[in-house]
């Protein structure tokens, strides 16, 4: 497994490099990202993938000094169920 990071986006490959998944973002002027999608391939579920997927968002967030508003459904039960996560997390 891979996650590559495009455009606003990051793509989870399989093995074969075929595409199984990802997370998509929208960019709130500099200072913010918002999660807004997150996706993973249901032959895939059950391995922790997509949290991977909004892993990866968080540590972009870090990196480039960044709040997040996750607005997908799952990203926010992320953040919901991982206080470590709140050092990004625009309120």
């Amino acid at each position: 497994m891979e996650i590559k990071e495009e455009s606003n986006r990051f793509v989870l490959l399989n093995d074969e490099n075929k595409e199984i998944g990802e997370m998509t973002w929208s960019d709130a002027g500099t200072e913010m990202m918002i999660i807004d999608h997150t996706f993973v391939d249901p032959a895939y579920r059950g391995q922790k993938l997509a949290e991977k997927l909004v892993y990866n968002g968080v540590e972009k967030a870090r990196r480039e000094g960044k709040k997040i508003i996750p607005l997908c459904p799952f990203a926010k039960k992320e953040f919901d169920s991982k206080p470590e996560y709140g050092d990004v997390l625009r309120n």
